[in-house]
């Protein structure tokens, strides 16, 4: 994947070819430390045909050719996906020797900056919204899990990283998961997770994945330790619940003990996490550890009674006792959305999303988190990007 590139401008526009593309990088998307750093650039074949918007994300992987071989595969595995659900993952192009994704952009905005936008209102999604946000992921999700390949052997894809930044609200309101980069599949023959490495985003983990994790060399071997597609549904209840609350549902509390335990010190010791977090390894898996159906009670005491059934049974510590697929999720959400007076689909959440970013950009305010270029105010940039 040899490719050629021009030196970044003044401006942070730079342009390199990969593998028979041209790509014209013209602004991050997304810029966090605790996230991953997004890339919004035009892609065209070099000989011919329309350019097209494209993201793309740099791959951390490891030196040597077992690195790169996983992260070959893991695009390889994400391509089989075509759901309107889930945004296209196209190809791997290579930059100055380092691998980025090459995914599909859609105009919109992330669901973290959503909230974050709705936080700077003193409000927070509505339940119809939160709703519809979480039954069409849970809808991708059951499509993912069943897929299967072109010779009809099921992938066993789990997501593994469902959070507000993986999670893709377009302006028309259609809702689309991103980010299979840090997909599992249990294909025989696929390069394994490194030990004691937790791939996505910790802070919205199920605990299954990190007592797998804690088990030095058996990282990798995640369907020997029952781990399944009810790990993305518990990562997706925590989402909702965040919605409805406007808030992470592990955010502290006066009230929860202030010294870590021992068990969690003892399970996360060692382990390595993909990316940052707003707290400590440590700290998350204590919580986590720790959260029960008395904490979904008490964050989603004024939400609607069915958001509170479903947001309980999704976030059960034990993954029996969840939702047996996403689908079965899925469905609960969408009998809420039915029963409603008033239809709430894809227009609804259009107007809500774009109400919410408009007075938040209003407020011309530069602290929104995270920061999503494009989105809410920066320099000389107010629109929806």
């Amino acid at each position: 994947m040899a490719g050629s590139a021009t030196s970044p401008t003044e401006t942070g526009r730079f342009a390199f070819e990969s593998d028979g593309f041209r790509y014209e990088v013209f602004r991050s998307l997304l810029e966090h430390e605790d996230y991953d750093t997004l890339l919004l650039a035009w892609c065209r074949h070099i000989e011919e045909g329309p350019r097209r918007l494209v993201v793309l994300k740099r791959v951390e992987v490891p030196e040597g050719r077992i690195g790169r071989t996983r992260a070959v595969e893991e695009i390889q595995l994400a391509a089989h996906l075509h759901h309107p659900g889930l945004a296209r993952v196209f190809r791997l192009a290579e930059h100055q020797g380092s691998p980025h994704v090459v995914m599909e952009h859609t105009k919109g905005a992330f669901l973290a900056t959503v909230i974050g936008s709705a936080l700077l209102l003193d409000r927070k999604l509505s339940p119809a919204l939160s709703v519809f946000i979480t039954a069409e992921i849970a809808n991708a999700l059951d499509y993912a899990h069943h897929c299967a390949d072109d010779s009809g052997r099921e992938l066993h894809i789990i997501h593994r990283a469902v959070s507000p930044t993986t999670i893709r609200l377009g302006r028309n309101g259609r809702v689309k998961l991103t980010n299979f980069g840090a997909a599992f599949s249990e294909l025989l023959g696929r390069v394994p997770t490194p030990p004691r490495m937790l791939r996505g985003n910790f802070a919205y983990a199920a605990p299954e994945l990190i007592r797998a994790v804690s088990e030095k060399g058996r990282a990798g071997l995640l369907s020997s330790k029952g781990i399944d597609s009810r790990a993305d549904i518990f990562s997706l209840g925590l989402v909702l619940l965040e919605m409805i609350a406007g808030h992470h549902p592990l955010d502290p509390l006066d009230t929860l003990p202030p010294k870590v335990s021992r068990r969690a010190l003892q399970l996360v010791s060692g382990v390595r996490v993909e990316h940052s977090a707003w707290a400590s390894i440590e700290v998350l898996a204590d919580r986590l550890l720790r959260f029960g159906p008395e904490d979904v009670e008490r964050i989603a005491r004024q939400a609607p009674a069915p958001l509170r059934k479903v947001a309980l049974r999704a976030l059960q510590s034990d993954p029996p006792n969840r939702y047996p697929s996403a689908a079965e999720m899925r469905d609960e959400l969408r009998a809420y959305l039915a029963s409603l007076r008033r239809p709430f689909g894809a227009p609804e959440a259009a107007a809500e999303l774009a109400d919410i970013v408009k007075k938040a950009s209003a407020l011309k305010r530069m602290d929104a988190h995270p920061v999503e270029i494009g989105v809410l105010p920066w320099p000389k940039a107010s629109s929806i990007g």
